[in-house]
Parts: structure tokens; C-alpha cells; sequence
């Protein structure tokens, strides 16, 4: 028998809708499941038990008085949504996963918290990240670490490791995450789930962190492609103060409509070498992708390799506003020692470069992204999507990644893993893993698919035709 958490999150709303599920039992079915599974999984640095249970019974009264009234709800309404801890939800914790921040609570929302809210969602707790969302598992001082659960030896992955291991594991039907270097697409591919990196400016980074640099961007984790869809619709839009913002889809669209769509004949640039000096892309990686390259071309697409070199000089400016950013992470003075290793080296090398070579770092982002734009992808005549590895392994051990005694070392390494994914941070494009291949040992590796900026419709499209191709959602590790 089907339980609760084996419905997609679109599912649980209708249900809701119809009245065929109660906010409050699908809430205290997942509370529970957190208890159980969550000191394993290491998914949520704080829970919110008080607050699940207030939002679950003001949904309750409001979805049935809307089926009296004929009234629409919100495509997500009663459908419980953690949020990932680097972001703020007024009167509970933010720790952004940092010691020196431990006893830290939010004084305002996040504009897409607030989107959130609007929606109804319920928030189950604060997803785990590691410290100030930096490297790409989800280790810090405060809570276990992130495990994906198709093997509990391994990392989840980071940033959006908690979020990932949530979804994965039962723990939530869908999860808030965000993205400044791959931090949504990795953990999807370590834990085999659906993400989508939005354009940058679809969803408000405000009101307070807003980053300048147009790299980091929130964005939603699921097991579905019409479930992220919809998560989409649902935090994006700007808000006043945004230093960018994403063209809009035609009135009266939406990214869950796209789900629903054929995505028509595209064009798709394949590229399995690393664009890292040094990084070597596993078999099973190569696999994934050749794999995908024989479905799309099943489904009618024109596949064709493509090679993009390393270029040092887009690494070193990345690094450059990478470690900036972490010195803008508000730490009291007499917290610094409290920091991990691979922080306390960032915000060092941040605080030492100077504001030109910020600026000049910044250039070359904005120049990378015109000429993959005017170069590889114009409308009509270029590539419509790019495929590639999401990352470069399968999931590593937990603790694997990191080197405490060299964090430079650590921060090389990092880049090797994931030599794919912080390109498309940086041109600001959308960019998806899809879960379509297992390894012979039962772990998820994940495709990333790329598209023209503003164009997450196109992912969106395509995505759910693979995913009708190959249906991955019922696939589920043990702990499910």
C-alpha cells in the first residue's frame, strides 16, 4: 500500500485540494519520518516542529473553506517545503551552517521565503549546509553530515546536501535549495533526484545577502520534473532592490505548463572532457552521458561533441569572487576561530584582493556569458542545449573531500570534482541534473543539461520527456 510520502508533491496537493489528505496528517507524517531517519540522513540542521503543526492547521481550515467557497488554492497549498539553512525564515534559527553563527535568528524573511508562505507551504525545518554554503558536501560543526541514502557511507553532496538527502530519503516531497557553483545540481546527482539552477535573476536573492557577483541563485530540488516545475513557479519572480532579473515567460505560463510540453527537435552540444586542468571524468560519469546522448537521438535530437578548453583565467577569476563573497559573510570578530579550515583560508584570500581585480572578475563572467551566448547558443542557428557530466564521480565518502590540514589542496580538489558545474554560475544560464543512470552498486549519477539564458522552459520540456522515456521517481533507496 502506497504510504504518503511515496505521492509526489503534486499529488499531496490535489489531495489536499479534494480533501482526499489532511495538511495535518501529511505534516505529521513527514515529522515523523524526520525523527526517525533525519539523525542518519543528516538533512536538517534545525526542525520546526511548532510551526509545521500551526502552518498544517491553518492550511486545513483554509483548504476546506475554499472547497465550500469553489475557490483555487496555490498549486503547492498544504505541501510541506523546508528551506535550506542558508536562507532566512524570520524567528527561527540561521546558522548557514557555521558554528559562529550557532545561536543566530532570522529577523526578517527572505523574499522567497515569503513567496514560500504566500503559497502555503509548510515548513518542516532548516535543511543542513555546510558552512556558508563553500564546498560541495555538507560536513560542518553543528550536525551530522549529509548522507545520500542510496549508500549511507557516502556524501550527499553540497551545498544543498540536507535538501537533497530530505527529498531522497522521504523526509520531504520537495525542498527550497540554492546554487552558487553547482550547489543544487550536485547533491541531485549524488542523491539522484531532479534540480533545477534557474537563470539568474528568476528568483529574488533579497532582501539582505543580495549577491552582486550573479552567481548563487535559489532553486528547487524534487523527484519530478513537473514537481520542480511547479516549486519553480512558485519562488520565482523579482522583487525590488534584485541586481538582475530573468526575461518572463509570456503571460499567463507557467514552468509547470512546460512539463507538459514537447520540447520539439533540438540541437545538443555533448561535451564529456572537463573544462579543468587536471580533472578526470569517471567511466561510469561517461557512461551516464553517452547513455543520455543514445536516448536523445531515440527521441529525435541532433547530438553533436563539443569541446570547451580550461580556461585558467575564468578559474582564477571564479576563484577571486568565490572567496570575496566569503568574506562578506557576516562572522562577529571574536568568532573567526570558530570557522572552518577551507572558510578561514577563503575569506584570507577574499579579504586580500583588491576592488579592481573583483571588478575585472566580474568582466570576465559577463564577457563568458556573451560569448557562449553569441558564440555556441544564438537563437536559431546555435546549440539549443548543452549536455554533460553533472559532476566527475559517483558520490564520494563521506569526509572524502575534505582536507583540514590544506585547505588550498581541498579547494583544487573540490574544482576537479566538479569541473562542469560553476561555468554555467558563471554565464548566469539555467541549468538541470537529471537522474537517468545507477552504477552496477546501486548509486545515482546525474546528466547536466543546459540551456539559453532565460530559456528553463526548454530544460523543463526536455527533461520530462527523458523522464517519460525513462521514469526514475519510482526508483527508491532502502531507508524509503
Amino acid at each position: 500500500m502506497a504510504e504518503l510520502h511515496d505521492l509526489t508533491a503534486l499529488e499531496q496537493a490535489e489531495g489536499i485540494r479534494t480533501g482526499r489528505i489532511s495538511p495535518v496528517e501529511l505534516t505529521e507524517h513527514y515529522l515523523a519520518r524526520i525523527d526517525r531517519l533525519d539523525d542518519t540522513l543528516g538533512a536538517f540542521l534545525t526542525r520546526t516542529p511548532e510551526i509545521a503543526r500551526k502552518q498544517a492547521a491553518d492550511a486545513e481550515s483554509e483548504a476546506a473553506a475554499a472547497r465550500r467557497e469553489g475557490r483555487a488554492l496555490p498549486p503547492l497549498f498544504g505541501v510541506p517545503v523546508p528551506v535550506k539553512d542558508l536562507h532566512q525564515v524570520a524567528g527561527v534559527r540561521c546558522t548557514m551552517g557555521s558554528r559562529a553563527l550557532a545561536d543566530r535568528i532570522a529577523e526578517t524573511d527572505d523574499h522567497v521565503v515569503g513567496k514560500l508562505r504566500d503559497a502555503g507551504t509548510i515548513l518542516l525545518g532548516k535543511t543542513n549546509t555546510p558552512e556558508f554554503g563553500l564546498p560541495c558536501y555538507t560536513e560542518n560543526a553543528l550536525a551530522p553530515p549529509a548522507r545520500t541514502p542510496w549508500d549511507l557511507t557516502r556524501s550527499a553532496g553540497g551545498s544543498s546536501g540536507g535538501a537533497a538527502a530530505a527529498v531522497a530519503g522521504g523526509l520531504a516531497p520537495v525542498a527550497h535549495a540554492s546554487d552558487g557553483g553547482g550547489s543544487i545540481r550536485i547533491p541531485a546527482s549524488l542523491c539522484g533526484l531532479y534540480g533545477i539552477k534557474p537563470s539568474r535573476g528568476r528568483i529574488s536573492p533579497g532582501p539582505l545577502l543580495h549577491d552582486v557577483s550573479g552567481l548563487s541563485t535559489s532553486g528547487p530540488l524534487a523527484r519530478t520534473v513537473a514537481d520542480a516545475a511547479t516549486l519553480l513557479d512558485v519562488m520565482a519572480g523579482p522583487m525590488p532592490g534584485d541586481p538582475f532579473a530573468a526575461p518572463a515567460l509570456p503571460p499567463g505560463e507557467t514552468f509547470a505548463d512546460h512539463a507538459r510540453r514537447d520540447p520539439g527537435r533540438l540541437r545538443v552540444a555533448v561535451l564529456t572532457e572537463a573544462p579543468v586542468a587536471g580533472a578526470e571524468v569517471h567511466a561510469d560519469c561517461r557512461a551516464a552521458v553517452a547513455e543520455t546522448t543514445a536516448l536523445l537521438a531515440e527521441l529525435g535530437h541532433e547530438c553533436e561533441e563539443l569541446a570547451i578548453p580550461a580556461d585558467e583565467d575564468i578559474l582564477l577569476a571564479f576563484t577571486r569572487v568565490w572567496s570575496v563573497m566569503a568574506a562578506l559573510r557576516p562572522v562577529p570578530p571574536e568568532s573567526e576561530e570558530k570557522l572552518m579550515p577551507l572558510t578561514r583560508y577563503l575569506r584570507a584570500r577574499g579579504a586580500e584582493i583588491s576592488g579592481p581585480a573583483f571588478a575585472g572578475s566580474l568582466h570576465a563572467f559577463r564577457m563568458l556569458g556573451q560569448t557562449v551566448a553569441d558564440g555556441l547558443m544564438p537563437p536559431d542557428t546555435g546549440y539549443d542545449v548543452i549536455l554533460s557530466p553533472t559532476v566527475a564521480a559517483p558520490p564520494p565518502l563521506v569526509g572524502a573531500l575534505r582536507d583540514d590540514a590544506d585547505p588550498q589542496a581541498e579547494f583544487a580538489a573540490i574544482g576537479r570534482f566538479t569541473p562542469f558545474s560553476a561555468l554555467f554560475n558563471v554565464t548566469g544560464q539555467p541549468a538541470v541534473s537529471v537522474p537517468l543512470h545507477w552504477t552496477a552498486q546501486g548509486l545515482p549519477i546525474g546528466v547536466m543539461l543546459a540551456g539559453r539564458y532565460g530559456d528553463e522552459a526548454t530544460l523543463i520540456s526536455l527533461s520530462a520527456q527523458l523522464e517519460r522515456a525513462r521514469p526514475w521517481a519510482a526508483r527508491t533507496p532502502s531507508v524509503w
